[in-house]
């Protein structure tokens, strides 16, 4: 979601409570648009992370130091010397905008005692970050604003500061029954309606809020046509959520769908299933932020793997449809056949030069008309009818080869599909490579070594302490499978589907109803049926399975299994990292 009023509402929360009356030890502008500002506490040290990137503007507390430019920007400099050992009077927040206002006191060069100001503006493309004096003037900032790229506002030493924005909404946090709604657009639906009106509200918060209210989310807001009961009823909502921020009740939280987060918010409301809850927001930010990186980066990096194999099975899928259409073509072999027996068995009864015969089928007493060619005799229309079946046959025996193994080179091409799906980290887009080397999907260079694998199953660990692991692709899947269980161990799959495979240890012990259904729910969840909200999922024992020789990786054979419906997903069990 985006960095909204009530995220910079529990962002300053934080600051006040950990930097707020701490010193200013170090300032680095690791990046054009970005500084670190390194924070000397009674608890101990800080880093503040304040970025005024036009695509991601963030301000929270990291972990993590990012090195700067050996030569300091002009800005970095000029911070260094009003702020280089300054005192963190406050944070705060005009409203519920999205600007956050650090104020520092300093001594200047005749050791009188002076204030400044950092005002940090989270606004997309527009944000910023700039220094001003005791007076409201601008000493400089991160980005200088001319009269030639704005005709609202510059942003340049010496001008007096103040916020853009002639329509300027009304502060939420002050909002009042008799005026809600009040300035809200006709023809808007609720969550438009609040976001018309209300500073710092994102489209998130704003959709929720109508959710949590009950009433319909396509109704008209405008005053004239909202109903006074909706309007209680989502002023009452609003305003509860409006206390909690007043309050400073925040419980962070980030909202997954699968393993990719889709959605973060500083108040948790519900609005997926899936979340994980946190006491900071700044490390809410910092994971929130570097899951997305890694995420894309992993798909980035995928892309050339995912082009190769999307080729392959366009191929295959093409070649499987000409295969199947060849193999159709071959179903009226059994009657060349049989048109060949009843010639060969009514031979005296037919004519010569006749072009038809309707013989009894003595298989089923019924009569079957046989087209004949009048220049042959009898028996040389049998041996012809006889050709053309033994002509079918051979090419149906050769197709059915063809169409069985073009079908299992699909199921594997699908199954390294998904593997990309799953694939975290570089080493899985490592290992995934070497496979589709090693299966001559991708060539391999003259004198090339393997590398060394690195990549490690997924590892989860129930309640009841069974560990259960999962690969990630089919090296992994093998490996698990049939080297690292053992035969009293438990395997799931996804039935008839590509997915990875999960194994229970279980240390010889009977499992407990539970971990059947977790483990079969993590089958579900790591296979092509992910997205369904029931899938069966095979189980056996390890020693029942068997793998052919010559076989794709990840390919098993079994005979005797057992089979359950489950939903797909990760049912209360920790992950092991």
């Amino acid at each position: 979601m985006a960095f909204d009023g009530i995220t910079v509402a529990a962002v300053v929360k934080e600051l006040n409570d950990k930097i707020s009356g701490g010193r200013i030890a170090k300032i680095s502008q690791p990046e054009r648009d970005a500084l670190i500002l390194t924070v000397k506490t009674p608890a101990g040290q800080q880093r503040l992370l304040l970025s005024a990137d036009a695509s991601l503007p963030l301000v929270y507390l990291c972990s993590v130091n990012k090195p700067a430019p050996i030569t300091a920007p002009a800005f970095c400099m000029l911070l260094r010397k009003y702020l280089g050992s300054a005192k963190i009077m406050g944070i705060t927040q005009p409203g519920l905008e999205r600007i956050i206002r650090i104020e520092f006191e300093h001594y200047d060069e005749m050791g009188d005692l002076k204030r400044k100001t950092l005002v940090c503006e989270i606004m997309g493309k527009h944000s910023n970050i700039i220094l001003l004096d005791e007076n409201e003037h601008i000493v400089d900032s991160i980005k200088r604003v001319s009269a030639m790229v704005s005709s609202v506002r510059e942003v340049l030493p010496g001008r007096e500061y103040f916020v853009a924005g002639g329509d300027k909404k009304a502060d939420p946090l002050k909002a009042s029954y008799e005026d809600f709604l009040k300035d809200a657009k006709p023809g808007r639906d609720a969550a438009g309606g609040i976001m018309d009106c209300y500073a710092g509200i994102s489209p998130m918060m704003a959709g929720e809020t109508v959710r949590l209210s009950g009433v319909d989310e396509r109704m008209d807001t405008a005053t004239l046509k909202i109903s006074p009961e909706d309007k209680k009823a989502l002023f009452e909502t609003f305003d509860k959520v409006m206390e909690r921020v007043r309050s400073g009740n925040f419980d962070p939280c980030i909202y997954y769908e699968g393993e990719e987060p889709k959605e973060f918010s500083a108040i948790n409301t519900g609005a997926y299933e899936h979340y994980r809850s946190y006491e900071s927001i700044s490390q809410l930010l910092e994971d929130y932020y570097s899951q997305k990186e890694a995420l894309v980066r992993i798909r980035q990096r995928s892309t050339d793997l995912r082009h190769i194999v999307q080729t392959a099975i366009e191929r295959n899928v093409k070649k499987l449809k000409l295969q199947e259409k060849q193999l159709a073509d071959t179903e009226k072999r059994e009657k060349l056949k049989l048109c060949g027996e009843l010639i060969t068995a009514y031979a005296y009864q037919i004519e010569s030069g006749a072009k038809e015969y309707e013989a009894l089928n003595y298989y089923d007493n019924t009569t079957l008309k046989i087209s004949l060619d009048p220049e042959l005799t009898p028996m040389e229309n049998a041996g012809r009818y006889f050709e053309k079946y033994q002509k079918q046959k051979r090419t149906y025996e050769a197709l059915s080869e063809l169409v069985n193994t073009t079908r299992a080179e699909l199921e594997h091409l699908e199954s390294v599909w998904l593997s990309l799906d799953i694939a975290r980290r570089e080493e899985d887009l490592k290992e995934i490579r070497a496979e589709l080397k090693d299966t001559g999907y991708i060539r391999k260079k003259s004198g090339e070594k393997k590398e060394k694998n690195t990549s490690k199953p997924l590892h989860f660990v129930t309640e009841d302490g069974f560990h259960i692991y999962v690969g990630k692709n089919n090296y992994q899947n093998d490996e698990l499978s049939f080297k690292f269980a053992e035969g009293g161990d438990w395997w799931f799959h996804a039935k008839k589907m590509p997915g990875s495979h999960v194994i229970v240890k279980s240390g010889n012990k009977e499992l407990p109803d539970k971990v059947f259904e977790q483990a079969a729910a993590l089958a579900a969840k790591y296979s092509s049926a992910a997205a369904q909200d029931k899938v069966e999922v095979d189980y056996v024992r390890k020693k029942e399975l068997k793998k052919p020789a010559g076989a794709a990786p990840g390919f098993v054979v079994y005979y005797t299994n057992y089979s359950m419906v489950v939903k797909p997903g990760i049912v209360d069990l920790t992950e092991v990292l």
